[in-house]
This record gives C-alpha cells, structure tokens and sequence, in this order.
C-alpha cells in the first residue's frame, strides 16, 4: 500500500484500517517511511481526528513496536496509574507505597519533568541511592516484593512514540488530543498492568486548559484502555493552583513522606485518597472506590503506608533512613520569604507561573537533557482561599546560596504576581471535575 494514499484518506476525512495503521507505524519505525511523509499524516490528524477504532489501532501499533514488559507472572491484579502532569503533582510518591500497602502490586513506569511539569523520576532520586533504573526483571522482582516499583521507561519500550512525539514537537501537532491519548495509552499498555486508573488534569498548569477537553481525553483514554482489555477509570481533577504545599523534587518528597505519616495538605491527601480508592477496588481489594479510600485512611493512620514506602526506597537501593531525617535529603542554603503587598482574600494562584519559577531556579528543565538541583523550590504557604495581610508570608522560596540576586529577584516578582486578590471572601476550589468509570459512564461534580 501506499503512503501517499493513507495521508489523502485521512486527509479527505476517510476511516483507516486496523492494517493501513499497523503499516504506517512500522514503516516509520524502521525507517523506511520518512519525517515528511509522517509528518503529513499527522498534520491530516490534527485536522480531521481519528475515529475511537482509529485510535486504539495506532495505540496497539505504537505498543508493538518495541519490548513490552511482561508481568504475567506475578500473582494479583497489577494497577498501574497515569497523571497528565502538572505542578507539585506528588501523587504517584504517596499512592505506589499507600496502595501497596493495601495488597494490590503497583508496577509504575515514569517519566523526568520537562517545562513547567516536575518528574517522578527527579523527585525520588533526591533520595540518596535510590535507583530509577530497573530492568524489566528488577522491576518484577521489586512489585513481587514489596508490592510496588517505580522506574524509567526502558529505552526499547514504545518506540514508535519516541519518533512520533519528536516529530510532533517540532510540526505543532503536539495538541492532536487523539496522537496525546495514543502515546500516553501506548506507554501504559505496554508496561502489562491489569487495570489503570488515570488521573486527567485540567487549568492553567495542566496541558488540557479547558475542562470539556480534559474530559474528552479521558473518554479517549478510558476507551482505548477497555478496547484492549484492561479496566481503566479515569478521574478528572483540576490544575489551577499547584497541588499541596511544595514545588521542588526534595521539597516534594519530604510532603509525600508527611502525606504518608496523615500530616499533608489537605488537597494532596484528597486526590490521593480518591484516586488510590479506585486502584484497590480496580485491584480487587475493596467493593467500591469510596470503601477503597476508607481502607487507605487506616493504612495511613497504623503507620503501613510509610512502611512500605521504606520498603520500596530500600528495595530500589535508596537510603531509607531519609524517610526518618529529612537532613539526609538535598537541602538549599537561601530560604526566602515573599511577602504579600496588600490585604485580601486569595482568589487565584497561577500554577503555571508558580511551576515556571521553579524551573528558573533550578527545579526543572527547559528542555531535555538539563541539568536539575534536586534541593531548590517553593513552599506555598498560602493558597486560594486564605486571609492574608500586607507583610504575611506567601511563599518561601529555597535557592542556594551562590543565586545571583536578579535571579532571585525575578523568581520572586514571578510568586507574587501568581497570586490574585479580592475584598469578598473566597472557598477554595472543589479539586475533583468528575471521573469516568470502568464502564465508560461519566460523572461530572
């Protein structure tokens, strides 16, 4: 079959096969189809969509163009879990142990934070020793252990999306929601866990702005994962304001651990405890995902959760005492304080800003292959809802000592203006949008 044919089918809004797509995939992959030609297509997908079959093809395609990781056998049902990215999004450090803990094995491939986004990977190798980089086999052995794992995405694992994203990146189809689902589904199914819990976020620090397409990503999602045979919900969660208290990879382990202990932020905690009650009750160990969340809570309170999360930092090589002294952990020189101009209500908190101060200061990469400090980062110490005074801290901002004073004045200016103000009382936001459940049904809050 031709190439030139698939893109003008696509082009003129026709329907692709199951065999045109698998044709297209592994032509690009091995190189026989070039950059210009795919980029065509893609350009045709950003225009025209692809149907749900359209879909799940080229996300099946894209998973059988490198390894896959195979977890069959392991004994239980295997829940993996997803967030679309966002900033102090500590989830995954606090439900891999808290669900754990609850009997259902969490396999859990991440990723490094890149823009305005934090990395898993970043955050946990704060912890001396820890080690992301699991084979195949280690990483089975670790969730047979101890019940979780969490590693890097082995470099033969999807490897038709390492080419397609990078030809995204520079085409501007990146924000193709079917090519954004297809990658993301396409790296979850390959790593062989059972079921999937997604966690789709939304606002101004999510990559879906608007809260009708975070909806619409979800149900892509959620339908590719049940048209390859996995259980797959997926929650819809707002990004407006960053998520917890810390910005910054050893500032955010630090709150997982006090999430951990029952002694996090409040929103943390909630996310944690509704996406986590749906792993167990995907995971078989609960009846209903509330009944799940409530199974959670005991853990954390009878100290299991933070047990385990010993377990996997001393699985994966990582000094577990750190758990205990956070001394151990990197730790910047400069705490600065920045203080708010006028009295009010906090109305709004701009994530994005927030996450882009962090990444000025060291926190986060601009593009790959930068180098991060895993010890500098901000302390939100208000957030939307509060009462604060002229002079009241806002945030502290953990920098080293060598920062140059532009820098930190800049970095400052950029917290500041990230938050807005109001005379009238103001609530925080509600944190869950609505969720769609194993059948596809949605539920909106």
């Amino acid at each position: 079959m031709r190439i030139y044919d698939l893109i003008l089918k696509k082009r003129t809004g026709g329907a692709l096969s199951e065999e045109e797509i698998e044709h297209l995939v592994a032509g690009y992959t091995e190189g026989s189809i070039p950059d210009y030609q795919m980029a065509a297509f893609t350009m045709a997908v950003f225009f025209q969509g692809l149907s749900e079959s359209e879909t799940l093809f080229l996300t099946r395609a894209m998973v059988n163009s490198g390894q896959k990781v195979n977890l069959d056998h392991l004994p239980g049902i295997k829940v993996d879990k997803h967030s679309t990215g966002g900033v102090g999004d500590t989830t995954t450090l606090v439900l891999a142990p808290l669900v754990a803990a609850a009997g259902v094995k969490v396999p859990k491939l991440s990723g490094r934070g890149l823009g305005h986004t934090g990395g898993t990977l970043d955050k946990l190798e704060s912890i001396p020793g820890f080690n992301t980089g699991l084979s195949d086999t280690e990483l089975a052995e670790a969730v047979n252990e101890t019940g979780a794992a969490v590693a890097a995405q082995g470099q033969n694992l999807v490897l038709a999306d390492k080419k397609l994203y990078a030809l995204r990146d520079v085409t501007a189809t990146v924000d193709s929601i079917s090519l954004i689902a297809a990658s993301i589904m396409a790296k979850k199914l390959a790593v062989g866990a059972d079921a999937l819990v997604l966690d789709v976020k939304t606002g101004k620090g999510a990559f879906m702005k608007e809260r009708e397409e975070a909806f619409e990503l979800a149900r892509i999602m959620t339908a590719i994962g049940r048209g390859a045979g996995r259980d797959t919900a997926a929650l819809i969660s707002r990004m407006d304001q960053p998520l917890g208290r810390a910005v910054g990879n050893a500032l955010e382990v630090k709150e997982a651990v006090l999430s951990l202990c029952g002694e996090g932020p409040a929103d943390l905690e909630e996310l944690c405890l509704v996406l986590g009650g749906w792993m167990v009750f995907l995971g078989g160990k609960a009846e209903s995902p509330d009944s799940g969340g409530e199974m959670l809570k005991e853990l954390i309170e009878n100290g299991a959760a933070l047990d385990k999360f010993k377990a996997l930092v001393k699985k994966q090589g990582g000094d577990w005492k750190a758990v205990d002294d956070f001394s151990l952990l990197p730790e910047a020189e400069q705490k600065i304080r920045v203080a708010a101009d006028r009295d009010g209500y906090i109305i709004g908190l701009d994530a994005l800003k927030i996450g882009t101060a962090a990444v000025v200061l060291g926190a986060g990469r601009q593009k790959k292959g930068d180098h991060i400090d895993l010890a500098v980062g901000i302390i939100l110490e208000k957030k939307i809802g509060d009462l604060v005074k002229a002079g009241d801290c806002l945030a502290v901002i953990h920098a080293r000592s060598d920062s140059r004073a532009e820098l930190i004045e800049s970095v400052k200016s950029t917290v500041r203006s990230a938050y807005k103000y109001s005379n009238e009382p103001a609530s925080a936001p509600y944190l869950i949008c609505g969720w769609i459940d194993r059948e596809g049904d949605e539920h909106r809050v």
